[in-house]
């Protein structure tokens, strides 16, 4: 327990640096070329990009100086010394370590997606070989509705390590999927953060307590230089916090999931960026046309922002394309207009969606109802891993 207050301490030392360096360093990245404009905004100066950088180095700095705080004490009689534990937190920060590597690479460079998918995979490569030799535990337990038929647990073997890749690169895209208005990406952050140090504190008397212990020590420094960070991301934005940041968060979560073993619990977090995701698969896989950028449509005169639209040919639709946007009308997901040759359509995020429903608002006011929705889903999330647990699972 004691180390716990001493990650608090050193984070709470880490929310102060990281405060007082994004300021400093915004004209050396602005020099530097890394700089955009807020299009969602009337005035068009240079605000820095790929800020994200810079909460991510304090983070990895803050946890380099706290390990020999949780493992001095096996240091002076290395008999002892937990090395199963210690290759878990090494393989932990080598894969957000490459990821915030990764990620500011893809901000100075503009990767493409298709390796914006293969490289949280190579960065998850540590876990997954950590996981494999101090744990290789495959089997599942089956929910109590479906033992019937599959028995109480079933060994998948490989399949489950393939489940951990996909998680990882799940995890590191969803962020940044469910992004393009101020404060959102790094709010959103924040309150799944919230939830796992809550659901870990939770579960700290209970037989996991090692690995919710390890989980606390990454998380909360992790909640600190996040905090630091959205002070300046958060309406009207100072800084843009770029890929870099939805990569070390991605990460971040990946991380404790899998070594902390609840990776079930942490995507029941991530109920917000799953639909929008499905959501958002139709212009993904291009079975709709997808604009390079979807965000909200800017109205100078009135200062709000309302729902984007991208234009299909009706010509260029196809069976699978007419099928799709008539079940999302179906389910009143879209906003069609359409003249002889076209039709326009809201295009397929949350963000877009919240605009549909709730109508043309100030992008402050649209954070706010977004991350009011990821604090409801949160909330929901407890209410199934908890109460509702022992419909499927035996407590």
């Amino acid at each position: 327990m004691w180390t716990i207050i001493v990650i608090i301490i050193f984070s709470v030392i880490a929310y102060f640096i990281t405060d007082n360096l994004i300021p400093k360093l915004k004209d050396l990245f602005i020099n530097a070329g890394l700089y955009g404009v807020d299009l969602c905004k009337i005035s068009k100066e240079k605000i820095p990009e790929a800020i994200g950088v810079v909460s991510g180095c304090v983070f990895l700095v803050t946890i380099f100086l706290f390990i020999p705080i949780v493992f001095g004490n096996n240091l002076i009689d290395t008999r002892l010394f937990p090395h199963n534990e210690f290759a878990e937190l090494l393989a932990a920060l080598l894969s957000i370590c490459c990821m915030l590597l990764l990620g500011f690479a893809d901000d100075v460079l503009d990767l493409r997606w298709k390796y914006k998918l293969l490289l949280p995979t190579v960065a998850s490569l540590p876990l997954l070989v950590v996981y494999y030799v101090n744990f290789n535990s495959t089997t599942i337990i089956v929910p109590v509705p479906l033992r019937h038929f599959l028995g109480s647990s079933v060994n998948i073997g490989f399949l489950y390590y393939v489940y951990m890749g996909m998680l990882a690169v799940f995890c590191t895209n969803a962020i940044n999927i469910l992004a393009g208005i101020n404060g959102l990406e790094v709010g959103q952050s924040v309150i799944i953060a919230m939830s796992i140090i809550i659901f870990d504190i939770l579960e700290l008397g209970g037989e996991q307590q090692k690995a919710h212990t390890f989980s606390l020590h990454i998380m909360i420094p992790y909640l600190a230089t996040t905090l630091a960070l959205l002070k300046h991301n958060w309406y009207p934005s100072k800084v843009f916090i770029g890929d870099t940041f939805c990569y070390v968060s991605g990460m971040t979560f990946a991380v404790v999931a899998i070594l902390g073993h609840f990776s079930k619990t942490v995507l029941l977090f991530f109920i917000p960026q799953i639909f929008n995701f499905i959501y958002s698969t139709p212009q993904l896989f291009h079975i709709i046309p997808c604009p390079r950028h979807r965000l909200p449509k800017y109205c100078a005169e009135t200062d709000v922002v309302e729902a984007s639209r991208t234009v299909i040919k009706k010509n260029d639709i196809n069976v699978i394309s007419g099928a799709l946007l008539r079940i999302l009308s179906l389910l009143h997901l879209v906003n069609k207009l359409e003249d002889n040759q076209c039709i326009y359509t809201n295009n397929l995020t949350l963000i877009n969606l919240f605009l549909i429903k709730l109508g043309p608002m100030s992008e402050a006011k649209l954070t706010m109802c977004l991350l009011l929705f990821q604090c409801l889903c949160s909330c929901l999330a407890f209410i199934i891993r908890y109460p509702m647990a022992s419909y499927f699972y035996d407590l």
